[in-house]
């Protein structure tokens, strides 16, 4: 246990500290006047406002432009096992009132107020992500305890994954990892999402091994597509195409650029009895869209599920040109009457931004867009409206219209 007059204290500068002053969790190095007693990188630390007010207790880094991320707005708060416990307990209880939890994400990092740390639950597997040092000290804690508080709800879990392999751990000077928290086990995971299954192959798959973010989208393009036929850009897992082909489309191609991808959204075709409607192929889906539109190809529902185009504020004004493309190239290909699904998965691509870039698309295309509904990331990846970076996937159906 850590006793309060060894922690350090950094103290903000007059006029600083809008961000933790709103309930947020950063502290940027450019905020900070003073640091005084000693400390190592990763340490808890007590922040202080500029008149020595104090603001709350969190872990600091001096290789990162984010030096410190707050754990508890509490100052004479513990870390210890019993606030680990509250905290993932928290999340836990507000999965449980929210979302299908079969397979889900039960935390959220700052979101959850465990800033650095991502826990996804597959079934009977959790898959951990740490993002920072100040969280690496306590990784197999945290596994551990969520591991507990399941099993007293009768879950079990029969192991624990780490992909703490994203580039980001770079910035606060860790290196990249993969491997078992614990025991080996099998890591290929069947999950049921919406009546569809998958497996999940934690140790290859993107991110976490699956994209749970999008879970009720494409539920919400179900409805759209019986008897249609569809074409999913960014296919990856075939998971918004078999979506459509579960619901009875009577015809779905769905379209990546990678091998992998393609190879395992086709083996999920099979899995759910659906190759027959649902078919998948690697291509380059910026060359392959105009290249369907000059072959006179149309169809009833057009899916696009790109990557971030952008994961800076630099490079936002290069990601909107490419919004722009792929909604106009995804446009022309839209039956009259028919739908277009389309979406951002970048926190730096607003709402508002790509609102205006899908407008500008539709008047470029000289179509109208009647929007049927707006909607975000599923519940269990919330949006803590003080944490901007909290809210990321923004997510658009419309109906397509000819101008006449």
């Amino acid at each position: 246990m850590i006793k309060q007059e060894n922690v350090a204290i950094v103290t903000l500068k007059k006029g600083e500290g809008r961000t933790i002053k709103a309930g947020g969790a950063w502290v940027f190095n450019n905020e900070i006047e003073t640091i005084t007693g000693r400390f190592h990188n990763g340490d808890l630390v007590i922040v202080h406002d500029f008149d020595g007010y104090p603001m709350g207790k969190g872990y600091i880094n001096q290789n990162s432009k984010i030096r410190v991320r707050l754990l508890t707005r509490h100052v004479n708060q513990e870390i210890d096992e019993s606030f680990f416990q509250m905290r993932l307990q928290n999340a836990w209880n507000y999965r449980k009132d929210t979302v299908d939890t079969s397979s889900c994400r039960l935390v959220f990092g700052e979101a959850d107020f465990l800033p650095g740390i991502v826990i996804d639950k597959y079934e009977d597997v959790l898959v951990m992500e740490c993002l920072t040092l100040g969280m690496e000290r306590y990784k197999e804690q945290l596994a551990n305890l969520m591991k507990q508080i399941l099993q007293k709800d009768g879950i079990q879990i029969r192991g624990v994954y780490e992909r703490s392999d994203a580039k980001e751990r770079e910035k606060e000077g860790l290196s990249r990892v993969k491997g078992f928290i614990g025991a080996e086990f099998d890591t290929n995971v069947e999950i049921t999402e919406n009546g569809v299954r998958y497996m999940v192959d934690v140790v290859n798959g993107q991110k976490t091994g699956f994209f749970l973010d999008q879970k009720y989208n494409r539920l919400a393009i179900q409805k759209l597509c019986k008897g249609k036929r569809v074409l999913d850009c960014f296919t990856h897992m075939g998971t918004f195409a078999l979506n459509a082909g579960i619901a009875g489309a009577s015809e779905v191609t769905g379209l990546d650029i990678s091998e992998f991808a393609v190879e395992q959204a086709t083996e999920n075709a099979k899995r759910n009895s659906l190759s027959d409607t649902v078919t998948f192929r690697a291509a380059n889906v910026l060359d392959e869209l105009p290249k369907l539109a000059a072959a006179g190809e149309k169809y009833d529902v057009v899916i696009l599920d790109p990557p971030a185009f952008t994961k800076s504020r630099q490079a936002t004004k290069n990601a909107i040109k490419g919004y722009r493309e792929i909604n106009m190239k995804g446009l022309k290909l839209v039956k009259d009457g028919g739908y277009l699904a389309t979406c951002s998965c970048s926190h730096f691509m607003t709402q508002e931004l790509l609102a205006k870039t899908i407008r500008e698309a539709a008047r470029a295309t000289h179509k109208r867009l009647r929007q049927v509904e707006f909607r975000t990331q599923a519940a269990d990846h919330p949006i803590l409206w003080a944490a901007e970076e909290s809210y990321y996937l923004k997510f658009f159906i419309f109906q397509v219209v000819d101008e006449k």
